[in-house]
């Protein structure tokens, strides 16, 4: 009887897994070994890279010491952590401002002047730069204006750190327009009733509630200015940086130990962001109560009228800093004859070769936003909607959030290490689109990966315990139910892959052949060839992509929405 017990509790237990479900355990296997290959792998081969010497042999950290004994090495250090940290202490408080005039007050226009803050993340990071030189370099319109407070050139540090604020602004404004949201009004009205002051109000009640926002902010930022490779290369002259330091270091001393070296060091802010980021967000969560009541700013003509001309003297700054790119990519000749011609264009697309490039970049965009799509979403659904394989998932969860920790830099550096390897079987996959496209999706997946996760939990669990329970197969749920229900998700998740396969720099520079290279590249090597009205060109052509993939991307929302969405809508009375 015994035997017969134990062999119907076998028989049970293994009725319970669907022989379709065994699919979806193979999928989430396949996804837990891209990321160790394309992620993980990489990492690993920076840190033997860091550790051994030229003939491989072990050295501990030797590397590290003879990096800091370098007098040169040690200088780029330096200025990369004080021009990343003077950047964030002006851009993260110029981000609050603006935040703070788009949810605490009544001004006009606030649409237009938030969508006119995020156009920077539509171009790669160096138009900025290429449109600084305009303003202010050695032929620049403002240069004399320059020269005046005391600047007396805008290449290298100065022209650094205006670029990077220009940059990295609507990465903290995101941040901070969300943690100023999370706002209770009772907290408002109690003060009000006590008489408070709206200075005390401000740093009693404001600061404190949006000190986590301001944390993350600060933190992206200073990460974001110490990674950057594009800006320092344009602007930088002779001032070095670490982003530009692992570049000559690889590519030109083949000194891949010490590039090694400073690999580990970018990786350091990364993560103590990423670190600090996880803790936020939960102290974050706890501030508010199911019963707060949303703030809602009251009108003040004054204070209106000062908050509109704070943002209307940003818009302006960052109107100016586009317009220049786009006039100064028209000048025949500049500064000597500014009658307008397309002869950059024309010069870019087809002597300078970036056409093609721009072609390659099309292709690394539109693949990355399919695979890149594809695979984040049935990863997230895999994790947070299937049975089974308890041991794997926390796995994939880690590995999933581990690339928002990972500059773009660091990755493409241990992607030569790793797949530059001749021992290594995906060796051939070095220099190839394809290793371009799966190295662009890791490095964007975790923001795809939390929008997909964040969808997902919206969806009750009943649905596959239903399916479950009429034996229909996990697939069919996902494809009639989950999939509709989140299509939404799923346009914002292609659109930021696509957004950023055109615009990024960093995690590509090392791995692209002449008949791989993207147009962000092709736009370095225009400007390293003094060509730097047809690179303002080509990043104008860039942004120009981006602006009507996004509006591409909004009309198929609309579209779907229409088809898909219904069910959200209150049926007529």
């Amino acid at each position: 009887m015994a035997a017969v017990i134990d062999s119907g509790g076998l028989k049970a237990v293994r009725q319970r897994v669907h022989w379709t479900d065994r699919i979806g355990h193979v999928v989430l296997i396949l996804i837990a070994a891209v990321l160790l290959v394309f992620l993980a792998a990489p990492l690993a081969a920076i840190l033997m890279q860091s550790v051994e010497n030229k003939d491989g042999a072990f050295v501990g950290l030797d590397n590290f010491i003879a990096y800091m004994q370098t007098a040169t090495l040690r200088q780029s250090l330096w200025n990369s952590v004080w021009v990343s940290a003077t950047v964030t202490l002006i851009a993260v408080p110029a981000a609050f401002l603006f935040a703070y005039a788009l949810t605490r007050s009544c001004m006009p226009l606030k649409g237009l002047f938030r969508t006119i803050t995020l156009t920077p993340l539509l171009a790669p990071s160096l138009l900025a730069a290429i449109s600084f030189i305009y303003w202010f370099g050695n032929q620049g319109v403002l240069k004399d204006a320059m020269r005046a407070v005391g600047i007396a050139s805008i290449y290298g540090a100065p022209g650094i750190i205006i670029s990077e604020i220009f940059s990295v602004f609507p990465h903290a404004l995101m941040i901070l327009v969300t943690a100023l949201s999370l706002a209770d009004a009772r907290l408002y009205e109690a003060a009000d009733a006590m008489g408070t002051s709206a200075a005390r109000k401000f740093f009693t009640i404001t600061l404190p509630g949006a000190k986590y926002g301001l944390i993350s902010a600060a933190m992206v930022t200073f990460t974001l200015v110490m990674t950057d490779f594009g800006i320092p290369k344009v602007i930088g002259g002779n001032f070095n940086m670490l982003a530009t330091d692992i570049f000559k270091l690889v590519i030109g001393q083949q000194d891949f130990q010490k590039g090694a070296v400073v690999g580990f060091i970018l990786l350091a802010p990364a993560l103590l962001t990423f670190f600090v980021d996880r803790f936020v967000q939960r102290k974050q969560t706890s501030m508010l109560t199911a019963r707060a009541v949303p703030y809602s700013p009251k009108k003040s003509r004054g204070y209106d009228i000062a908050m509109t001309a704070y943002c209307l003297l940003v818009v302006a700054g960052m109107l100016a800093v586009l317009g220049m790119a786009v006039f100064a990519s028209f000048v025949k000749f500049w500064p000597y004859d500014l009658s307008l011609s397309t002869r950059h264009y024309a010069f870019g697309l087809l002597d300078g070769e970036v056409g093609t490039a721009f072609i390659t970049s099309l292709k690394l965009a539109s693949a990355t936003a399919f695979f890149g799509t594809v695979i984040v979403f049935v990863g997230a659904y895999l994790i947070e909607k299937t049975r089974d394989l308890d041991w794997l998932r926390p796995i994939v969860q880690l590995l999933a959030l581990l690339p928002m920790a990972v500059p773009g830099l660091v990755l493409g550096l241990g992607y030569i290490f790793f797949f530059n390897a001749p021992a290594n079987p995906l060796n051939g996959l070095y220099q190839t689109l394809t290793l371009l496209v799966l190295c662009t999706i890791v490095h964007f997946y975790t923001t795809g990966h939390l929008t997909a996760v964040t969808a997902l939990k919206a969806l009750d669990s009943e649905f596959e315990s239903v399916s479950a329970s009429l034996k229909v197969p996990f697939y069919k749920t996902f494809w009639r139910v989950t999939l509709p229900i989140c299509a939404p998700a799923l346009i914002d998740i292609a659109r930021y892959f696509f957004i950023n396969a055109m615009t990024t720099i960093s995690a590509v520079v090392f791995l692209y052949s002449p008949e791989t290279k993207v147009a962000a590249i092709a736009i370095l090597n225009l400007d390293e060839a003094g060509e730097i009205g047809a690179a303002a060109a080509m990043a104008v052509l860039i942004a120009a992509v981006s602006t009507l993939a996004t509006i591409m991307f909004l009309g198929l929302g609309w579209l779907v929405n229409r088809r898909t969405q219904a069910w959200r809508r209150p049926a007529a009375s």
